[in-house]
């Protein structure tokens, strides 16, 4: 079916769930002229979900737009949230591709209570924990942080391993040494980096289907915006971010 326009492509469902690649999509999708918000008659349905990763500003921009919007007459509002208002959660995902086919995920969500109450089995379907992390823009805020550590843990992992082999030791023996010691990270335990460590991961698979160079890359960099923002010093994640640029730019698919 052709729609034409996504805010009416909205109406006869419950909530819609976005994932998009940046902030200037998500702004696109629901504030654009032809956005979400921007309906005829109103916005269907009443409970919007957001599980972009994005810069936290960003994310409560987009959730005023959508307090400051209409909903249509004949929409359903989730309950403890305005019945004049929809309501726009961010609930940005953590788990990779293991944890999507899985069902694990772990969703970061920032808004209304009522709405995150309202949003919580639908997220459950995808994931195992559901997090409240406060006002809007507060899941951004966790992810954004999250993923700072994920990408300087991951970094120093494979930097270890790769010294290790060098040195003469087998990375497999090196990784359980790690998991049973003080260096044990999800990095290392759940997602090691090293081919031929773990089965079912990236790593063990010609590094298909994994978390691309490139997106930590954009993650990284929203952890220096956000830094920035807030005047807060980050230098690893600076460092991994320079390391990160490099791969990028020697493995254009990375």
């Amino acid at each position: 079916m052709l729609y034409d326009s996504m805010g009416s492509s909205c109406s006869g469902v419950d909530v819609i769930i976005t994932m998009l690649p940046s902030a200037q999509h998500v702004r696109e999708v629901y504030c654009g002229q032809e956005g979400i918000l921007k309906a005829k008659g109103g916005v269907r349905p009443a409970l919007l979900i957001d599980s972009s990763t994005i810069d936290p500003p960003t994310a409560r921009e987009v959730s005023a737009a959508a307090a400051a919007a209409a909903l249509h007459h004949d929409a359903q509002p989730c309950s403890a949230c305005s019945a004049a208002h929809p309501t726009l959660i961010d609930a940005p995902v953590s788990g990779g591709v293991t944890g999507a086919s899985k069902a694990t995920l772990t969703f970061m969500c920032g808004g209304e209570k009522g709405a995150l109450a309202a949003a919580e089995p639908y997220l459950k379907l995808m994931g195992k924990n559901v997090v409240n992390c406060g006002q809007s823009g507060n899941g951004q805020a966790a992810k954004v942080c999250n993923n700072l550590v994920l990408g300087v843990s991951m970094a120093a992992v494979a930097e270890g391993l790769a010294l290790g082999s060098k040195l003469g030791l087998d990375p497999k023996l090196l990784s359980d040494i790690f998991n049973s010691s003080s260096a044990r990270c999800w990095s290392s335990d759940s997602y090691n980096p090293c081919p031929g460590v773990m089965e079912g991961v990236p790593a063990s698979k010609d590094y298909k289907g994994g978390f691309a160079c490139k997106l930590m890359s954009k993650d990284l960099g929203l952890a220096a915006a956000a830094a920035q923002h807030c005047d807060a010093k980050v230098p690893m994640s600076e460092e991994a971010a320079r390391l990160y640029q490099q791969v990028k730019g020697k493995v254009p698919s990375a």
